[in-house]
């Protein structure tokens, strides 16, 4: 006779043989899934892109729907600069300053270098140009703002993983320090360089203070550093769908075609820049072409600066488009030109084509 206890184990492993063997638990293994996510990432930029569209379709056919609803569905459309706040404290906690002697140089190199020929188009543009976006013509809606925003940023995303198969594993952390990059800081500083309307300094240390907070966290904390690294990628499609409800679709076919033009003219003359200083620091030029790109959070630097200074309103909402143009085309030439330049230089190291070329 068995005892009390026995008989509940007794029991419980019957219970539990029986729930195993239940219909419900092979329905629960035949749900439908619909891969979402994957089929979002398919798009160059996807996660920043896709949503930009969706805001966008919103914004031209039913405008006033963030209005009607209000609350939170309506923060959802206009709350981009909430978001952009949190989103470079997370990528500031990514920062590591204690990077390798060959981080800080590969990375310090093509930093400067990447920047230096954003503010050398930009003193050449804003000449010409100033502040107001082009009127009429085939270039309509192309501005100093634009050609710097979309210059000073690397997709860092997309230099890591060409990178990981083409260079070596200090050649991926060399983007700790290129992500300096990231936010409006640097596209405040080329603007005031090139000679246009420049920012008060409370605005110019505004516009990096989350950042450096940021790594302020992750520097003292490695756990707060992966715990808002983590939150990175979470926070592009949400500011991606507020920029994009700002946006008139009526003028993306044009500022498209301007775009996609934007778009070549930064792996050309970012590549070429990039390249040459790779080469002459030591390395094979791959590093180099790897970051001509345009990063996805780049998309927000314009609507950023015309917060900070109205005097470039105009030019922000073509400048988006443009820049979110960009986005997509980097991201599909960089990777073969880099996949070119990387054959060519691995037989000079006696390495396979598809080998690593540092």
């Amino acid at each position: 006779m068995p005892t009390l206890r026995n008989q509940e184990l007794i029991e419980s492993i019957i219970f539990l043989i029986t729930l195993d063997n239940s219909p419900d638990k092979g329905r629960k293994e035949t749900e439908v899934q619909i891969s979402i996510k994957r089929t979002i990432e398919r798009v160059p930029g996807g996660m920043m892109i896709v949503p930009l569209l969706i805001g966008s379709l919103v914004a031209t056919f039913a405008p006033d729907t963030p209005k009607f609803f209000g609350s939170f569905t309506g923060a959802l459309f206009t709350g981009a600069l909430p978001v952009l706040a949190v989103f470079y404290v997370c990528m500031g906690a990514s920062i590591n300053v204690k990077a390798t002697p060959y981080i800080l140089k590969k990375g310090g190199a093509l930093l400067a270098t990447k920047v230096g020929t954003a503010i050398l188009l930009g003193v050449i543009l804003g000449h010409f140009l100033g502040e107001a976006p082009v009127s009429g013509g085939m270039f309509a809606g192309l501005s100093t703002l634009a050609v710097v925003a979309a210059m000073n940023d690397t997709n860092g995303g997309l230099y890591m993983a060409l990178m990981g198969q083409y260079g070596r594993p200090e050649d991926v952390g060399a983007y700790s320090v290129m992500s300096l990059e990231s936010g409006p800081f640097l596209t405040m500083v080329t603007l005031g360089v090139a000679g246009l309307s420049a920012f008060p300094w409370p605005t110019l240390v505004g516009s990096i203070l989350p950042l450096l907070l940021g790594m302020l966290l992750g520097n003292l904390d490695r756990e707060m550093r992966d715990f808002l690294g983590r939150a990175v990628p979470v926070m592009i499609p949400f500011f991606a769908l507020a920029l994009g409800a700002g946006l008139d679709l009526h003028k993306v076919w044009q500022a498209g075609m301007l775009g996609v033009g934007l778009g070549v003219a930064v792996v050309v003359i970012t590549g070429v820049m990039l390249y040459t200083v790779d080469r002459l620091t030591g390395g094979t030029g791959v590093a180099g072409v790897a970051a001509a790109s345009t990063a996805g959070n780049a998309a927000a630097v314009p609507t950023l600066i015309a917060a900070a200074n109205p005097v470039y309103a105009d030019a922000a909402k073509s400048a988006t488009l443009l820049v979110a143009a960009c986005v997509v085309v980097t991201a599909i030439l960089t990777p073969l030109v880099t996949a070119w330049v990387a054959r060519r230089v691995a037989p000079m190291l006696g390495q396979p084509a598809e080998g690593h070329a540092s």
